[in-house]
């Protein structure tokens, strides 16, 4: 088995209007939708299949500090908190200080130094730290940043999960567009964001089969199709959309 630290393993979705959510993903994705064994906590799974993919929570602490509806990724790591002190060094913020659940892990949240923050997931069994393929149907497909700077920006989570750089794209007056990921695995691509986005952020992309169909889903559903469908190199299409509160996702499929 590869080493499976510094790979994605796990998203998470906080949104105001938690009912709503779980039927537009569970009619866009197609993905089912159950609530968890956790005690005293209203918190739903997302499945493909059987294989549980991405959990989903109503926004409360982080609303009032201002933050929007928006998804949140998990990377694998060996230490928790040695990670999150990490990050505070290399120049981010501990958003979420170090947390045990119970008999499922431990996690935290951290920011890089432009804002955008990415959660670090050690979970209790051993078992569950083999993470998916990125191509399985349902699951995550790509991981993107909208970075404040790249090149600062890649040191960062270089520096937290020993990510490598993998192809780089000339997007000309768009800049570099910077493949990633660990020694074995391509994960994703960052970029500068372009001026007009306010901030530095993560998208993930979830794999949906047709694209046209899913845009339309989409739509029909309450969301916003905002860019796309796109196609992009390797001969899959792309959409950029927001969900009816507010949050951005992409979806990844093909004609």
């Amino acid at each position: 088995m590869s080493d499976p630290n510094g790979r994605f393993a796990w998203y998470e979705l906080l949104t105001t209007d938690l009912p709503a959510a779980r039927a537009f993903y569970s009619q866009v994705v197609g993905w089912k939708a159950a609530a968890s064994e956790t005690p005293d906590m209203d918190y739903w799974i997302f499945s493909a299949g059987e294989a549980p993919v991405a959990g989903a929570m109503t926004l409360q602490a982080a609303r009032q500090a201002g933050a929007p509806p928006h998804w949140l990724g998990y990377v694998l790591v060996k230490d928790v908190d040695a990670i999150a002190s990490r990050a505070w060094t290399a120049g981010g913020k501990v958003c979420m200080a170090p947390v045990d659940i119970a008999g499922v892990g431990r996690f935290a949240v951290v920011a890089d130094p432009h804002g955008a923050a990415i959660g670090l997931w050690k979970p209790a069994n051993s078992d569950q730290d083999e993470p998916p393929a990125l191509e399985q149907p349902g699951r995550v497909g790509w991981h993107e940043l909208y970075a404040g700077d790249l090149a600062a920006a890649f040191r960062f989570y270089a520096e937290l999960f020993g990510w490598e750089k993998k192809e780089a794209m000339d997007m000309g007056p768009l800049g570099v567009y910077q493949l990633f990921g660990t020694a074995d695995c391509t994960l994703g691509g960052m970029m500068t964001k372009p001026p007009e986005d306010p901030v530095a952020q993560w998208n993930y992309y979830f794999n949906v089969g047709n694209i046209d169909e899913a845009a339309e889903r989409v739509r029909g559903r309450g969301g916003q199709v905002r860019h796309g469908p796109q196609e992009v190199p390797g001969g899959a299409y792309v959409v950029n959309g927001l969900d009816p509160q507010g949050a951005g996702f992409s979806l990844l499929g093909s004609r």
